[in-house]
């Protein structure tokens, strides 16, 4: 029922760069690999900075011309600090952090802030290309069923385009939030629409009562 985490889909085998590679190697390990950026990472294999296609193009747009490429190294173009991310971090997190940041690729890190993995946009996009279908089966079962225990028919759930249409009366009010908080989690919902209500209100406060005698 839980989201799938950053170390699910990251990818272990990673193209990097150190501080002094220089440009052409740089070029050659993109155009050798199919790929559009690489981490930039020191000794330790800390990541200093990460550095993409765009980064080379515009850097030599703002050369004089003087400099010849090859005096030009990784550490001199890649954009740093990195935007990184740890493997136990949910994916929903991870792209909502890759969209506020404009950036197409997270390096994966442990404790020590070492490269372990690096996650791309089409990485973390791959979980949300689910059936609506299972979605709607998974909150069915897993959701109302197994971790609400509520009978299958209890919510009717209808599912379009990612987005969670949730109808139907609870036992207690408590268990809305409980809903609606659970399927927001799952992989491949973008939306949920909540219409649930509910028959006893188990968040109001009792009024205290007295005792015959007491003041």
């Amino acid at each position: 029922m839980t989201a799938h985490i950053i170390g699910e889909v990251m990818t272990g085998d990673v193209v990097h760069a150190r501080r002094t590679t220089p440009f052409k190697e740089v070029v050659r390990l993109l155009d050798h690999h199919r790929i559009s950026g690489l981490p930039v990472v020191d000794a330790d294999d800390k990541v200093l900075g990460v550095l993409s296609g765009s980064d080379l193009v515009r850097n030599q747009a703002h050369r004089d011309g003087l400099a010849p490429p090859q005096s030009v190294t990784a550490g001199d173009m890649m954009s740093s600090p990195a935007i990184t991310v740890h493997p136990e971090q949910t994916v929903p997190d991870a792209a909502r952090l890759m969209e506020r940041r404009g950036v197409e690729r997270l390096p994966v890190v442990d404790e020590a802030d070492r490269l372990i993995g690096i996650a791309t946009r089409r990485d973390l996009l791959r979980v949300f290309l689910r059936a609506d279908d299972d979605i709607r089966r998974q909150v069915t079962e897993e959701i109302v069923v197994t971790s609400l225990n509520l009978p299958p028919d209890a919510v009717r759930v209808a599912v379009r385009d990612g987005v969670v249409a949730l109808d139907g009366r609870l036992e207690a009010r408590s268990q809305v939030p409980e809903l609606v908080h659970a399927v927001w989690r799952l992989d491949g919902v973008v939306g949920v629409v909540n219409g649930l209500g509910f028959r006893i209100d188990d968040r109001e406060t009792p009024t205290p009562s007295h005792r015959a005698g007491s003041p």
